[in-house]
């Protein structure tokens, strides 16, 4: 089953690490000349500084470079990646029954900067995912990078909702129950693999997200 994720977001990927080629070529340029000319001061702040600006830029915009490939792919695949992604980071809450509040009812998952969505519910004892329904009884809505962050642990569902980075509209009791159920994610019980290229994609964000910050609040002193 990972084996199939994992094919299948390779194809996704292919096209945005081909498109992010051409978006770092410029930034990969300006480290050189930045190494060459600093080998008899200050080299090593000002290949730190490269690859600061470098972090950043992928960070902030690799949404926009994963949007088109994302919203290509056929729904027939996305439906079998979440099915298959799901089941894996839920396996204990399936077999206990956790999912049984969502019997009869939808869940609208949605990656606004991706532009795409899914509706998941419960029945029969296992998941579904569908492309349209009639209405949703609550949606939650992030963005790709905050996503991301939630589920390596790295940020508090809590948190982002005040922020208004994460959205939970709807039934507010099915929400709190959601919210509940990603709280129980362990990451320790995923595959090492998965968790590893979780944990490592969330570091990534994370300190691209933090040297954005640090700069906005540098050119707002000034």
């Amino acid at each position: 089953m990972f084996c199939n994720i994992t094919c299948e977001l390779g194809k996704i990927l292919n096209f945005a690490l081909r498109e992010a080629f051409f978006l770092t070529q410029g930034m990969k340029l300006f480290a050189k000349v930045a190494i060459q000319s600093g080998i008899n001061s200050g080299s090593d702040r000002k290949i730190h500084t490269v690859i600061t600006q470098l972090r950043k830029h992928i960070v902030q915009h690799g949404p926009a470079l994963l949007r088109v490939p994302a919203k290509l792919t056929p729904f027939t695949v996305q439906k079998k990646m979440m099915l298959e992604g799901l089941t894996l980071v839920f396996k204990e809450a399936l077999e206990d029954g956790d999912f049984e509040f969502l019997d009869g009812r939808w869940l609208k998952v949605e990656v606004r900067d991706l532009e795409l969505h899914w509706y998941i519910s419960y029945q029969d004892d296992k998941l579904v995912v569908a492309e349209h329904i009639e209405q949703e009884d609550v949606s939650f809505s992030g963005e790709c990078n905050d996503l991301v962050l939630i589920a390596a642990r790295k940020e508090d569902p809590d948190t982002l909702f005040f922020q208004r980075r994460l959205r939970i509209e709807g039934d507010t009791e099915l929400g709190l129950e959601v919210k509940n159920l990603m709280d129980s994610i362990d990451l320790d019980s995923l595959p090492s693999p998965l968790k590893f290229l979780l944990q490592q994609s969330a570091d990534f964000i994370q300190k691209g997200m933090q040297d954005a910050g640090a700069e906005k609040e540098v050119m707002n002193a000034h």
